[in-house]
C-alpha cells in the first residue's frame, strides 16, 4: 500500500515537472472554482491542456506541409477555423464533410482511396476524438468527475497507430496520402512529427499510469505492435 501511495505521488509530481509552463492557459488567474478541484483534477487539467497544445502544433504543421488538402475544404476555411473546429468547446463531433465520421472512423478515413476530402482534416479530426474521448469529452475536471485510465491507455495506442499510418501509408500510386516526416539529401530530415506524437502518447501514457496508480487498478496493456492498424475503443 505504501509502496502503490509513493508510486503515485512520484508519478503526479514528476507530470506536474514536465508539464508545468506548458498549459495552453499558463497566466490563468485564480477561480473560485479551482476550490472544488483534487489534486488529481489539476493534474488532469495540465494534461488535458498540453495534449490539445500538442495536437493543435500538429495539426498546423500538416496543414503547412500539405497546403493541398486545405483546398478541399469548404470555401473560405482556413487552419484557424479547422482548429476552432476541433478544439473549441464544447466539442464538436459531427461534420457533414466527413460523413459525421469522428475519432477511430475519421482517422481511418483519412487514408480511405475513395474519400476525395481534406484529409488533414479528417486525420487531426480522428486523433481529437481519440484524446477528447478520452477525457469524457470534458474541458476540466471537479472532484466528482471521474476518468478512465484504460481509455487514456487506449487512446495512446491509437495514436501510436496515426503515427504509423502516416509514416506509411500510401495510395495506389504508392505516394503518401499525407506528407509528414522526411529522410533524405534533398529534402533533409525532419523528424518533427514524430517528435510531436511522441510527446501526444507520453503525455497520455504518463496520466493513465497515475490514475492507475490513484485508483490502485491495473491497466489491461493489450499487445499492439507500431505497425497494426488496429483501433482500441475509447
Amino acid at each position: 500500500m505504501l509502496h502503490q501511495l509513493f508510486a503515485s505521488k512520484f508519478f503526479i509530481v514528476l507530470s506536474l515537472i514536465i508539464l508545468s509552463g506548458c498549459s495552453l492557459n499558463p497566466d490563468k488567474s485564480f477561480r473560485v472554482e479551482t476550490l472544488a478541484k483534487s489534486e488529481l483534477d489539476m493534474v488532469i487539467d495540465e494534461h488535458l491542456n498540453q495534449a490539445n497544445a500538442e495536437a493543435i502544433a500538429l495539426m498546423k504543421k500538416l496543414y503547412k506541409r500539405n497546403p493541398r488538402e486545405l483546398k478541399k475544404a469548404p470555401k473560405g476555411t482556413t487552419v484557424d477555423t479547422r482548429v476552432k473546429q476541433l478544439f473549441s468547446f464544447p466539442r464538436q463531433v459531427q461534420f457533414n464533410e466527413l460523413n459525421k465520421k469522428y475519432g477511430n472512423s475519421a482517422l481511418l478515413n483519412a487514408f480511405d482511396e475513395n474519400f476525395k476530402g481534406d484529409r488533414v482534416f479528417s486525420l487531426m479530426a480522428g486523433i481529437a476524438g481519440i484524446l477528447h474521448g478520452s477525457y469524457n469529452f470534458q474541458d476540466e475536471f471537479f472532484m466528482l468527475d471521474t476518468i478512465n485510465e484504460q481509455k487514456i491507455y487506449n487512446s495512446a495506442r491509437n495514436l501510436e497507430t496515426a503515427s504509423w499510418l502516416l509514416n506509411n501509408k500510401k495510395d495506389q500510386q504508392q505516394q503518401l496520402f499525407i506528407l509528414s516526416n522526411s529522410l533524405g539529401a534533398n529534402t533533409g530530415n525532419n523528424l518533427s512529427y514524430e517528435r510531436l506524437f511522441g510527446k501526444l502518447i507520453a503525455t497520455q501514457d504518463i496520466l493513465a499510469q497515475i490514475i492507475a496508480n490513484r485508483n490502485n487498478r491495473t491497466i489491461n496493456k493489450v499487445l499492439h505492435g507500431f505497425a497494426s492498424t488496429t483501433l482500441l475503443p475509447i
